[in-house]
């Protein structure tokens, strides 16, 4: 309880500290510290968003650290005048300068607030700024009076061109965005003009600019109606005479590298034309421009794109020159890094070489040769205590489909991986030996202006055997009927993984859901079944005298952020996973079972410590075994604010944990039962710490228990947020990348 006193004692202290310094230290005389804004509307208006009006107001108060403290103000002020002293400036660089009311900037904040409403349909509108002074801070509040808002009443079209007329009054009314009866409302309008424009652009139009569509409004009076006319004028040319616009035909594609010293395109013919969707003989398109760019973009090989085009005199045809410049094919690149497993430390290092176009169609070929090294604690009655992997694996990615039923079509319409890997895995560990290899083959593809992405792993093979498991682990794990590792030497006998998978993602502004869907040994079940091969001693069916897992998996990740205001953001993510075994398997693979607590799951646990149900792990030498299960739930919240300069913080509560699906004598108490997986559900919270670099994010964690489902009798062990014990409930995580 000391350690417990102590951070107590100096986190208070650091408040007081902080909080007796005066904010109004470095306010000039007459003026006044923008204490607080708040953006007000008098009357109930669902339609309109406060948060995304607040975008409009020019000067905001000083940063407040989880909406509360303004601990950067206050480290500024604990700064003295003296800019010699290098503790000044270092305060004075970490926190944040006094923010002073500007009434210039309220005024102007004012008059953009009353345009945005009006641009939102409320044109009787009004703002006010009520000032509320106390000492030398200064309390700000934009009241907002919408009124009524105006509809529109009737919408006429003023096309000056009787060709695009034509194109217009062909297409489906209802992809029409304005109509009669809406609210009035400037975005729609805006959003009617960039329709219009990008089905004329893409219809040849090649110099049409939204700018040549305008409207004219009229209120009808004694009403809050407005009679609506769309203009679209014909094209000004240089001597100011108005001509109908020209609709502009491709004739030639011409490629070429741009460099003098290789003029040589090291992609083949094939590759340039399929990545290119502009074609000879037809009209232009801007949607097949921007294809174009995009498709050439995502290429490894391609270093550089540009696209020209050129009017062929006194005709409607255009000339286009797409230059391509291309990267170094081949590179080499080495990477160390730390390691750190559940507290066991560790180094690995990866020696990768990468070529970008190994058949001149930019297809990927990457060789990587791996090694780690992992000093392993807490082991008793073994030999050895080190963990050693080498690992050397090939993947070949194509930027493209490969496959004879995907036609030329919808090769260009979407943007398509296909990829094929192997893998060989050596790892000793000091209770076995274990080897892995693996081959794969799967697709990823997106459609252009979509937010979702799919994957099918049409095949992934992989063989796990075991070539040494030592005597100390065969005698005390898998060969004792009594010992609670009993049911797991299933994973201890070489074994053959038949995968075949689903994957979708979707993501959208602060919104983002993937999913995954695999199943493995289907196939090989049912030709045991119909060629009627013998099972072994234990009920199995074997390929090459080697038993083969069946099962079925389905996850599902989903998250949410709400947006609190520039610096503070609350970030909501449910995660959950089922795999069933059957047919072949009594009990999953190892690689196929959940896990819970870690850095990314509920932080009040380290990594494969927490679960199933409340099964409480009695042996502690060897707990990454047994203490994973079939399912797993996880439920986090985390309140995320900027801080200073890189430095963020979160506050976070998670729950979660993970339960089998069938009653094993090894877990007593890990099974998942509908009326009673509530009250096992674990539960943390705690505070972190994220260095923000921009290519990659340091995220420091601090979790301690709340509510401990794996207890014996029920004392503080069940409810440890009663009865917080540093030695017992703290854990720390350290990791690259947010949680979700």
């Amino acid at each position: 309880m000391r350690k417990e006193c102590l951070v107590a004692i100096l986190s208070l202290s650091l408040v007081l500290v902080l909080s007796s310094c005066s904010s109004t230290k470095y306010v000039p005389e007459d003026e006044f510290l923008l204490n607080k804004m708040k953006v007000s509307i008098e009357g109930e208006y669902r339609d309109l968003n406060t948060l995304s009006l607040r975008s409009y107001v020019r000067q905001t108060p000083n940063q407040r650290w989880f909406s509360l403290f303004k601990l950067p103000l206050a480290t500024y002020s604990l700064s003295g005048r003296d800019s010699s002293l290098w503790i000044n400036r270092t305060l004075k660089a970490m926190g944040e300068p006094p923010v002073i009311y500007d009434k210039n900037l309220a005024r102007r904040s004012q008059n953009d607030l009353t345009q945005q409403l009006r641009n939102e349909g409320f044109l009787d509108a009004r703002v006010f700024t009520i000032e509320k002074r106390h000492g030398k801070k200064l309390d700000l509040t934009y009241l907002l009076q919408p009124g009524e808002p105006y509809f529109v009443h009737h919408i006429d079209y003023d096309i000056q061109d009787s060709s695009i007329a034509r194109i217009l009054a062909s297409q489906d009314s209802t992809k029409r965005l304005i109509n009669a009866g809406m609210k009035f409302d400037v975005s729609r309008l805006d959003a009617e003009r960039k329709r219009i424009t990008t089905l004329l652009s893409d219809s040849g139009y090649y110099r049409f600019h939204k700018d040549f569509i305008t409207y004219l409004a009229d209120t009808v009076p004694g009403s809050r109606l407005i009679d609506l006319t769309l203009r679209l004028a014909r094209y000004r040319q240089a001597d100011l005479t108005d001509v109908p616009h020209t609709r502009y035909w491709m004739r030639h594609i011409n490629y070429t590298s741009g460099d003098v010293n290789d003029p040589r395109i090291h992609l083949r013919q094939h590759v340039l034309e399929e990545c290119t969707h502009l074609q000879s003989g037809s009209p232009y398109s801007a949607t097949g421009l921007q294809n174009t760019y995009n498709h050439f973009g995502r290429m490894q090989a391609v270093k550089y794109t540009n696209i020209t085009f050129n009017q062929v005199p006194q005709t409607d045809s255009l000339d286009c020159t797409v230059q391509i410049q291309t990267n170094k094919a081949s590179t080499v690149s080495f990477q160390p890094e730390g390691t750190n497993t559940a507290g066991d430390l560790g180094a690995a290092a990866s020696l990768t070489y990468q070529n970008r176009n190994l058949f001149r169609g930019s297809e990927v070929l990457s060789i990587q040769l791996r090694g780690a090294y992992e000093a392993i604690k807490g082991l008793e009655g073994y030999s050895n205590q080190d963990f050693v992997e080498y690992s050397a694996e090939t993947r070949l990615q194509f930027p493209r489909f490969i496959s004879p039923f995907i036609n030329h079509r919808l090769r260009q319409r979407v943007d398509a991986t296909s990829e094929v890997s192997l893998l060989y895995d050596l790892q000793n560990r000091p209770e076995f030996h274990r080897r892995l290899v693996s081959a794969a083959w799967r697709y990823k593809w997106s459609f252009p202006h979509r937010n979702d992405r799919f994957q099918v792993d049409l095949l992934d093979l992989n063989y796990v055997f075991m070539p040494w498991i030592s005597d100390t682990f065969r005698t005390m794990y898998l060969e004792n009927d009594n010992t609670s590792n009993a049911f797991l030497r299933y994973n201890y006998e070489d074994l053959f993984i038949t995968k075949i998978g689903f994957g979708y993602s979707w993501s959208k502004n602060s919104t983002a859901f993937k999913t995954n869907v695999e199943t493995s040994g289907n196939l090989l079940s049912l030709g045991a079944k119909t060629f009627g091969a013998e099972k072994d001693s234990e009920g199995h069916y074997r390929l090459f005298n080697i038993a083969f897992a069946q099962y079925a998996k389905f996850d599902l990740d989903f998250s949410h952020s709400f947006r609190i205001d520039q610096n503070n953001q609350l970030v909501l993510h449910m995660g959950f996973g089922i795999a069933y075994p059957y047919g072949n398997s009594t009990v999953l693979p190892f690689e196929k079972r959940y896990f819970s607590g870690g850095a990314n799951s509920v932080r009040g646990w380290s990594v494969r410590s927490l679960g199933p149900g409340k099964y409480k792990e009695k042996d502690g030498r060897i707990n990454f075994i047994n203490q994973t299960g079939d399912m797993k739930l996880d439920l986090n919240a985390e309140y995320r604010t900027k801080l200073f300069w890189k430095f963020s913080g979160a506050l976070f509560i998670d729950a979660g944990n993970v339960w089998t699906l069938r009653e094993y004598e090894a877990q007593p108490g890990g099974q998942f039962h509908f009326n009673t997986f509530y009250q096992q559900l674990a539960a943390s919270y705690g505070l972190g710490l994220r260095l923000n670099f921009d290519y990659f994010i340091l995220r420091f964690d601090m979790g301690m228990k709340a509510v401990n489902p794996a207890y014996e009798i029920e004392n503080d062990e069940h409810y440890p947020i009663a009865h917080p014990r540093l030695s017992r409930d703290f854990a720390f995580h350290f990791a690259v990348g947010m949680p979700f």
